[in-house]
C-alpha cells in the first residue's frame, strides 16, 4: 500500500492534500438510484429533543429518540409519547397499540428475529420493569420480550448493527450481560445471549474523558466491522477515534489505522471525538466516515466526509476521497442504491478552500446532500432542511440529523429541527423512492476509431478521421456556436468546453453544447457553481471515471479534479498525477482515446502515449510516439482539441 501527497491549489491559496489512499483504487462512477426530493406527505411529527432511530417491522416504522409528544398532522393536537412510536409507512398513521413507557432516550433500533423490535439507548426501566439500555419489545403490542436477555448494565448503549445471528452492540458500557465488556460486545440476536468469544474492548478517552463506541457498521457478508467513537486504543493497540475488526473466527483488532483522526480540531473540549458515523458500502468493500470538529484540516479531517478502503492494510491510512464542509459539522451517513447521503448542519460541500464561508468550489447544500461514492462530489439533489412556512413554535434549523436510514420505500431521516424540503417534518420524515430517479454515469467512448475535431480557426472546426494510429485527410466544419473555444472534451452526445464569455468572474466559463459530429449546439453553463474557475486557462483537458485530467498555462504538470457530471460540478481541489518524460508545459489540447493520450503540443505535432491512472507513473513519456506531423491543413498546437465515435 503507497501513499502520496500533491500541490493543490485553490483560488490564490496552496494548501496541501492527500491523494488517492491507493494507486490501485480508482473507483469509477456507476449507476445509481436516488430518491425524491420532496419528503413524503404522510410521516407523523414528534416535538422537542430530536429523531434518532428507525426500524422496520413489516408495514410498521418503528421511531426512536428523545422527544416527548407526537401529532398526525400539523393541525392536530399534541399527545405525550416520550422516546419511542410507531406508525404505519402507508398510511402515517399513528399506532394507538404500540405504546411502550421507557424513562430515557431510544439512541439505536433494529428489527430483530422472530417479529421484535430491539432497542438501545439511555433507560432504566421499560414497561414500568428494570430493563437497563436494552430491551426486545413487540412491536405490535409494545410489550417486553421476557424470553430475550440482553442488558447493557454498565452504561448507555448508543449504536446496534444485526448480522445474520449476532447482534452487536456498541456504547458507554463496561458491562453487558453481568459481563465485562468495554464499548463492544456480541449477543445472540433471537435470545440476548452473550458470545463469550467476542472480546474487543475500547479503552482510554480523548482529553481525558471517558471512553465510549459512538458508531459501528458490519460488512453485508459479515466479516469486518468498522468502529468509531471516543477512545484511543482497541485491545491496547492505538486506534484513535476509528478502527476496523475482523470477524471471521476469533475477533481481532485488524492491522489498519490512520492518523488523520489524532489531531485536536478547533475545540477539544467541546469536540471530543470527531468521528461521528461509519457506514459500509454495499459490497463492502469500502466504508464512509462523517465528522465534526470545527477548522483543523487538512492535517486533520474535521468537518469531513472521507472513503477509505476496507481492503488496505497498515498504518496512516488516508482516504481515498474527501469532501470538505468548510466547518460545518456532519452527523449522520447512510450508503444506498450506489449514493451516499449524508446529513448534519453544514452549509456547503466541495468547500476546502474557506473556513464558515463559501469559498472557491463550494456548492449549496443545507444540512442535507448526496454525493458518489466514485468521487464524494454532490449529486444534482439538493432539498435543504429549510422551509418558507412552519407552525408556530416549531424551529426551521437545528445543529443535527442523528439519522440517515434506507427503509423499504426510502430514506428516513431524524433531525432535531422542523423544515425539510420547504415543508413542515417536525423532527422526522422520508424521502421516497417513488418520484426519485436513476444517475448515470457517462465517460468517453471507448472506440478506438472515431474522429479528432481541432479548432482550426474561431468558429471552425476541422474533423479528421482517426483510427488510434493515424491521421486521415481534414474536412472543415463552420461551427458559429463553438467561437470562443478552448480546451474541450468529447463526452457521450455532448462536449464540454472552455468558453470565453465576457461578464463572467473569469471572463471564461466550463459550457455544454450537444454535438452529433455535424452541428455544435448553442451552448449553456454547465453550472453556476464553476464560475470561479478560469477556464480559459486550460491548455488541455479529457474526462475519464469522475476525473477531469488537464493542462494549464504556465504549469509544467498533468493535474486533475473530480468532475461529476450529474450535476456538473468541478472539484474545489487540483491534484497532481504522477508522470515522467512529458513537456506538460508544451501540451496544446488532449484527448483519451482507447487507453491512450492523444495530445498536440507548441510544435505542432500529434503524439500519443499510454495512460493507466492505476499506475505510478500514469504516463512514460519515453513510450510517446509521434502520430502526425503539422501540414498546412492541420497544425495541432490548439487546446480545443477533442475525439468523438460521431
Amino acid at each position: 500500500m503507497t501513499t502520496a501527497v500533491a500541490a493543490l491549489v485553490a483560488g490564490a491559496g496552496v494548501l496541501v492534500a492527500a491523494t488517492p489512499a491507493s494507486a490501485q483504487v480508482l473507483p469509477a462512477p456507476a449507476s445509481a438510484t436516488l430518491v425524491s426530493a420532496n419528503p413524503s406527505d404522510l410521516t407523523p411529527h414528534a416535538r422537542d429533543g430530536e429523531t434518532r432511530a428507525f426500524a422496520q417491522v413489516g408495514d410498521l416504522v418503528i421511531v426512536g429518540g428523545s422527544f416527548t409528544q407526537l401529532r398526525q398532522t400539523a393541525s392536530s393536537a399534541w399527545v405525550t409519547q416520550n422516546y419511542l412510536f410507531a406508525y404505519d409507512r402507508t398510511t402515517g398513521e399513528i399506532s394507538s397499540t404500540f405504546r411502550p413507557v421507557l424513562d430515557g432516550a431510544v439512541n439505536t433500533l433494529v428489527a430483530g428475529p422472530n417479529g421484535t423490535v430491539i432497542v438501545g439507548g439511555a433507560f432504566k426501566t421499560v414497561n414500568g420493569v428494570s430493563r437497563k439500555n436494552l430491551v426486545a419489545l413487540n412491536p405490535t403490542s409494545g410489550a417486553t420480550v421476557d424470553s430475550w436477555v440482553g442488558r447493557s448494565d454498565g452504561g448507555t448503549v448508543r449504536d446496534l448493527e444485526l448480522n445474520g445471528d449476532w447482534l452487536y452492540v456498541a456504547g458507554a458500557f463496561n458491562w453487558l450481560n453481568g459481563t465485562a465488556h468495554a464499548g463492544l460486545a456480541r449477543v445472540d440476536a433471537a435470545t440476548g445471549a452473550i458470545d463469550p468469544t467476542f472480546n474487543v474492548n475500547m479503552s482510554v478517552g480523548r482529553n481525558t474523558t471517558s471512553p465510549y463506541v459512538w458508531s459501528i457498521d458490519v460488512t453485508p457478508n459479515g466479516d469486518t466491522m468498522v468502529v468509531g467513537g471516543n477512545f484511543m486504543y482497541l485491545n491496547d493497540l492505538p486506534r484513535n477515534q476509528i478502527a476496523l475488526v475482523g470477524l471471521e473466527g476469533t475477533p481481532t483488532v485488524l492491522d489498519w489505522s490512520t492518523q488523520k483522526y489524532v489531531p485536536p480540531c478547533a475545540a477539544p473540549a467541546t469536540f471530543i471525538h470527531y468521528v461521528q458515523d461509519v457506514k459500509f458500502g454495499p459490497d463492502g468493500s469500502y466504508f464512509i466516515v462523517g465528522s465534526n470538529g470545527g477548522s483543523g484540516w487538512p492535517t486533520a479531517y474535521c468537518d469531513a466526509l472521507v472513503r477509505f478502503e476496507t481492503g488496505a492494510r497498515g498504518d496512516s491510512q488516508l482516504a481515498t476521497w474527501v469532501d470538505f464542509t468548510g466547518n460545518d459539522t456532519i452527523t449522520s451517513v447512510e450508503v444506498a442504491d450506489g449514493v451516499i447521503y449524508l446529513g448534519g448542519h453544514f452549509r456547503w460541500l466541495n468547500n476546502p478552500n474557506a473556513s464558515d464561508k463559501a469559498g472557491p468550489g463550494a456548492i449549496d447544500r443545507l444540512g442535507i446532500a448526496a454525493v458518489t461514492p466514485a468521487t464524494g462530489l454532490p449529486v444534482n439533489w439538493n432539498p435543504r432542511r429549510s422551509a418558507s412556512s412552519l407552525p408556530t413554535g416549531t424551529t426551521s434549523w437545528g445543529s443535527a440529523v442523528p439519522v440517515l436510514w434506507r427503509g423499504t420505500d426510502g430514506i428516513y431521516f431524524g433531525q432535531n429541527s422542523d423544515a425539510m424540503g420547504n415543508e413542515y417534518h417536525g423532527r422526522l420524515g422520508m424521502f421516497p423512492l417513488s418520484g426519485g430517479r436513476t444517475v448515470t454515469p457517462k465517460n468517453p467512448t471507448t472506440a478506438q476509431a472515431g474522429n479528432l475535431y481541432l479548432e482550426t480557426a474561431d468558429g471552425e472546426l476541422s474533423k479528421a478521421p482517426f483510427d488510434g494510429t493515424a491521421v486521415a485527410a481534414p474536412t472543415v466544419q463552420s461551427q458559429p456556436n463553438y467561437a470562443g473555444a478552448g480546451a474541450t472534451w468529447g463526452l457521450g452526445d455532448r462536449i464540454y468546453w472552455a468558453h470565453t464569455v465576457a461578464g463572467t468572474p473569469t471572463g471564461s466559463r466550463i459550457d455544454i453544447s450537444l454535438f452529433n459530429g455535424t452541428t455544435v449546439g448553442a451552448p449553456w453553463e454547465a453550472s453556476g457553481y464553476n464560475d470561479w474557475y478560469n477556464a480559459a486557462a486550460l491548455t488541455g483537458t479529457f474526462y475519464l471515471n469522475g476525473r477531469l485530467y488537464y493542462t494549464r498555462s504556465g504549469a509544467t504538470g498533468l493535474y486533475y479534479r473530480y468532475f461529476e457530471v450529474d450535476g456538473n460540478y468541478l472539484g474545489a481541489t487540483e491534484f497532481t498525477a504522477p508522470t515522467s518524460g512529458v513537456a506538460w508545459s508544451s501540451v496544446r489540447g488532449m484527448a483519451w482515446v482507447a487507453g491512450k493520450i492523444v495530445y498536440g503540443s507548441t510544435d505542432g505535432k500529434l503524439r500519443s502515449v499510454a495512460f493507466d491512472p492505476t499506475a505510478a507513473p500514469v504516463v512514460d513519456g519515453t513510450t510517446a510516439t509521434v502520430v502526425a506531423e503539422p501540414t498546412a491543413e492541420l497544425t495541432w498546437s490548439n487546446p480545443a482539441l477533442f475525439f468523438t465515435a460521431q
